[in-house]
């Protein structure tokens, strides 16, 4: 298997959890946000929703091609065993700890806004997304690594030269309407703790494999072709806005949600394939920033929603107050306290691994 690093899927990754953030504030200030176990503003910004109803069909699904293409450089030097105790320690443990002690601090942050009676909850939260890719690893492991060991085989033969066309990332998309027409989802958005979020991530995870296994095909390929793929999702997400109010038949959602990746993909290979002091630093970052984003989120709610201000204000107030609150707990706390490192997927030892500690392999 390729031993090239892979920076632009890095950087991919870190942008997808940082706007992740930003999505997730953003929906504090929409009058729905209280369905969906939101904190929510009495006064709203219903226009910043427009540009989020673009993000929210590629954002989720984006991170499960990333975490799928993580596993294959993660299996480069592994056999299935020293895989799967990796997986556990990187994936499993941080989602159980999370239930127990960091999903339950939101929720807890959530009743003491709103006066309820505080209790103890443990769910799964925003961490829904790690075991998923858990259940993903156990289902896929024999035939990635039946792949390993046919690396130079008939499959990978084929998919290189089907990568090799404009079509062929393209035809990736029928599978995916497949699935939304099959689930048939009330919103395509609707990922969280659903069918379709499990399938659609399901698909996503195994052809990220698959991508980085055809070789550079794919990737010379969404470099060539990126402006058609934005193109193409720019006419579709166009199409969403005005002639259906942002919820378009399920088959088009999910062509342009593979487009606007596509596309993203060709942006990456081109601009950001490049190491970097930032890069190395952000990369480990950003799986803890993950775990822990919705409590800090919640308490800048609690905190900067009754102020008196304007709202936009309060917008960009919360957005600094996660920002700066997430990288003050992780670079004071979790990156530093050893016993905490693993359970936010980092390695036991911090002086130890500060050099060496960033990978190609996306921990999720």
């Amino acid at each position: 298997m390729t031993t090239e690093r892979r920076y632009d899927i890095d950087w991919l990754r870190v942008i997808a959890i940082g706007l992740l953030l930003i999505y997730h504030i953003a929906i504090l200030f929409q009058p729905w946000a209280m369905f969906i176990g939101f904190i929510r503003s009495d006064e709203f910004l219903e226009g910043l929703w427009k540009p989020m109803t673009m993000l929210n069909v590629w954002r989720i699904p984006l991170l499960f091609y990333i975490s799928g293409m993580g596993l294959y450089f993660a299996m480069r030097k592994r056999n299935w065993k020293q895989l799967l105790l990796e997986r556990t320690k990187r994936i499993l443990l941080p989602l159980v700890f999370g239930i127990v002690a960091i999903t339950t601090l939101h929720m807890f942050i959530f009743q003491l806004y709103y006066n309820m009676p505080l209790g103890y909850f443990p769910h799964q939260g925003h961490l829904w997304f790690l075991g998923n890719i858990f259940v993903y690893v156990l289902l896929l492991l024999p035939l990635f690594y039946y792949l390993k060991k046919h690396d130079n085989g008939k499959i990978k033969s084929v998919l290189s030269w089907l990568m090799s066309y404009a079509g062929g990332p393209l035809l990736i998309s029928l599978f995916f309407v497949v699935e939304v027409v099959w689930v048939a989802p009330q919103q395509f958005a609707l990922y969280a703790q659903t069918w379709h979020g499990f399938f659609n991530g399901f698909l996503a995870f195994l052809f990220g494999f698959l991508f980085v296994y055809s070789g550079k095909t794919f990737w010379q390929t969404v470099l060539k072709w990126r402006w058609l793929y934005l193109g193409l999702a720019a006419v579709l997400f166009g199409i969403r806005y005005f002639n259906f109010a942002t919820e378009a038949p399920g088959y088009l959602m999910a062509i342009e949600s593979n487009c606007w990746i596509f596309g993203v993909f060709g942006l990456g290979y081109k601009y950001l394939n490049k190491p970097s002091e930032t890069l190395r630093y952000l990369s480990q970052a950003a799986y803890p920033v993950y775990i822990i984003h919705m409590f800090v989120l919640y308490a800048g709610a609690l905190l900067i929603l009754p102020m008196e201000m304007p709202i936009l204000l309060k917008f960009i107030a919360i957005v600094v107050f996660t920002g700066v609150g997430c990288y003050l707990i992780y670079e004071f706390v979790l990156r530093r306290i050893g016993f905490l490192r693993p359970l936010f997927g980092l390695k036991w030892n911090y002086k130890k691994n500060q050099k060496v500690e960033t990978s190609t392999s996306n921990p999720n």
